[in-house]
């Protein structure tokens, strides 16, 4: 799989307040382009960890990243420490006017390479393993070409994370070819001992070669604490 090719149509309608670098043509040498992270936050805690995510991504050479935010993530960490183009449920309705209009969730599915929804909140679990799409980034996710790579990130509360519904739904984001990342074990902000996002050093996204994308995630074991 190549790399997707040029910036995000329509861009110009909405409100970034950073834009994605612009096009590459199809004759432009191949370490001219750049491969494309999409990246989706859901309303967990962990979503302090967004502004860290973007910044280790944009340290590997020829990322391009962008993020798709639910409205509740939006509660946990500030915009401006976000370096990149942040669409939200508004951008998509302020996009499409008419019939002719481009539709945001699907200009966001062919404009990425890889998807990396970190963190991945219970609610949105839910909403993806029954095929809800309610929001921008359910609609992506519900669009995506299962042909590109789609990483998740559970983080939620442990005793949301040892309910039976929570293994039936990681297994269906599986089934459909979803790569989980799994969680670690931290005291959580409410003080309980659980289940926490891993952190960013923990993600490895390798800018592929003329070869299909090679896409990976590792880290070595935490230290208890």
């Amino acid at each position: 799989m190549e790399p997707s090719c040029g910036g995000l149509p329509g861009l110009e309608a909405t409100r970034p307040h950073v834009k994605p670098k612009a096009t590459c043509s199809a004759a432009a040498p191949l370490e001219e382009r750049r491969f494309h992270v999409l990246v989706g936050v859901t309303g967990s805690v962990a979503a302090l960890k967004l502004p860290l995510l973007v910044s280790r991504l944009l340290d590997i050479p020829g990322l391009e990243v962008a993020v798709v935010t639910t409205e509740r993530a939006k509660h946990f960490y500030s915009p401006q420490d976000v370096p990149v183009t942040l669409y939200s449920d508004a951008d998509e309705w302020e996009l499409w006017k008419c019939r002719s209009d481009p539709v945001l969730h699907i200009d966001l599915r062919r404009w990425a390479d890889l998807m990396l929804v970190a963190p991945l909140d219970a609610n949105t679990l839910g909403k993806v393993a029954s095929g809800i799409c309610d929001n921008l980034l359910t609609c992506v996710i519900r669009a995506w070409d299962r042909s590109k790579p789609l990483l998740f990130c559970p983080a939620m509360n442990t005793a949301m994370w040892e309910h039976p519904i929570t293994e039936q739904q990681v297994g269906q984001l599986k089934a459909f070819g979803y790569v989980e990342v799994p969680c670690v074990a931290k005291k959580l902000v409410c003080g309980d001992q659980g289940l926490l996002l891993l952190e960013p050093s923990c993600y490895a996204v390798r800018r592929p070669r003329p070869t299909p994308v090679d896409a990976g995630v590792h880290c070595p074991q935490p230290a208890s604490e």
